[in-house]
């Protein structure tokens, strides 16, 4: 039986190309850090102002609740059918993507809800949602 007389090569792992990676990155990170203190070397006295919101910030969706026995409230306070019209017409004015969410007692009369979304669509406000909670996985309807 002819026995191996060869010695076997024990794995080498080649860490060269990894350095060179990480040296590069090293300087890419070191000069992109060195042109945000170019811009501020400069001794500038800015101007003061007040401060103001951004112009692309979102307003909350505008709750409506609509009670079991048909009133209807915005932030607790109770609107006529009108008053909701000129509050969502005001509302369409400031912000013409404005969202709404009808939050109708699920024992409540079905009408009261769909003047309210008929109130919306007059408004041209689209972007509806209806509030609900949702069932637990034992519950049936």
């Amino acid at each position: 039986m002819p026995l191996r007389t060869e010695s076997l090569e024990e794995p080498q792992l080649n860490l060269t190309p990894m350095i060179d990676i990480v040296f590069l990155l090293i300087i890419f990170f070191m000069v992109g850090t060195r042109f945000t203190e170019i811009e501020q070397q400069y001794d500038i006295e800015l101007p003061e102002a007040t401060a103001v919101q951004p112009l692309t910030a979102r307003p909350d969706a505008l709750v409506i609740n609509v009670a079991r026995s048909g009133d209807i409230r915005i932030s607790g306070e109770l609107l006529t059918m009108a008053q909701l019209q000129q509050k969502l017409a005001d509302a369409r004015a400031a912000y013409a993507e404005q969202k709404v969410l009808i939050r109708g007692d699920g024992g409540g009369i079905y009408q009261s809800i769909i003047d309210v979304m008929d109130a919306c669509h007059q408004a041209n406000l689209n972007e509806l949602s209806l509030g609900f909670q949702p069932r637990t996985a034992g519950e049936s309807p």
